[in-house]
């Protein structure tokens, strides 16, 4: 797992505003996550997953080097909320997504749009959200990427993954969290 300053991510032992633990308690209990820089996160993984606040997805990203990202799958679960104005706004308007966003500024790297519109726990048990098979949306560019990705949703428990088609798709699910 990758941040800015991991020193300072350790010493978060508050719970956050809607009530979970620290991270760095999280961390002990979980000793089999490394905590360590972006760059470093990026050079070890296979598949990256961008789970930063839409806002400083595109920075932490760069901060993790465009060089380390390369041509990997980049699964963006983030969502470009922009809460400034007192009410719910998106920072990349309805015309743009951070999907496409990040693939604009990493050409490079094989952008998959998905799990942007449920919650961590949801993420990978969504078995825990009782009745019935659940629907999860995948949006990339590259078809080979969006295959290995939908193949990861299944193992999730994921039974109905439709395919949006491009990554520009991923307007539709991040702007569906602002209505």
């Amino acid at each position: 797992m990758g941040t800015r300053d991991v020193d300072a991510a350790r010493t978060r032992t508050e719970p956050d505003a809607p009530g979970r633990e620290g991270l760095g308690p999280w961390l002990d209990r979980n000793a089999d996550v490394q905590l360590v820089t972006f760059e470093e996160a990026v050079a070890r993984a296979d598949v990256v997953v961008n789970a930063t606040a839409g806002a400083a997805s595109i920075v932490a990203l760069r901060a993790a080097g465009e060089t380390k990202l390369g041509s990997k799958i980049v699964v963006d679960i983030a969502n470009p909320l922009d809460f400034s104005s007192g009410s719910l706004h998106l920072t990349v308007g309805i015309t743009d997504s951070l999907g496409e966003t990040i693939q604009r500024t990493f050409p490079n790297a094989r952008v998959v749009k998905t799990l942007n519109t449920v919650t961590a726990a949801v993420i990978v048990d969504p078995g825990s959200v009782p009745s019935g098979d659940h629907t999860i949306l995948v949006a990339a560019n590259d078809d080979a990427a969006k295959a290995d990705v939908t193949e990861l949703l299944g193992e999730f428990g994921w039974c109905d993954i439709p395919d949006l088609g491009d990554v520009s798709t991923s307007r539709g699910p991040e702007a569906s969290l602002i209505v």
